[in-house]
């Protein structure tokens, strides 16, 4: 009976340590789909929000509830073109934006000139 009541405790702390991360952010068919700015010259060597320097010629990317260190493939809707960017800082602040690329992720999307596209947003495992 000893061993019953160890093995429950056991899995109620399991279950209560899972609880505790909290849910993935979860999108319809595995993808979100938006708006994406970029931001490059102004905030290079600032700290983002996960304490990295910001670095405009990396590949990373700002999204508002993603895990720091979260890989995305970032999907241009209007040319095809995609690229994998890793998030490192919080934002964007902008209404209707779901996400914030660095210089080189946003030069590798053909969306410097544009400076916001619509874009789907894939997290990969």
């Amino acid at each position: 009976m000893n061993r019953f009541y160890r093995f429950v405790a056991l899995a109620v702390i399991l279950m209560v340590l899972g609880c505790v991360r909290g849910p993935r952010p979860q999108y319809p068919g595995g993808a979100q789909y938006g708006m994406a700015s970029w931001y490059g010259r102004d905030f290079q060597g600032r700290p983002t929000a996960s304490g990295e320097i910001f670095d405009m010629y990396g590949y990373t990317a700002a999204h508002r509830s993603l895990p720091f260190g979260t890989r995305v493939r970032v999907t241009n809707e209007a040319n095809g073109r995609s690229v994998v960017v890793r998030i490192n800082d919080r934002g964007p602040w902008v209404e209707g934006r779901i996400l914030d690329l660095s210089y080189a992720a946003a030069k590798q999307l053909g969306m410097l000139e544009a400076g916001v596209i619509r874009v789907r947003l894939e997290v990969l495992r």
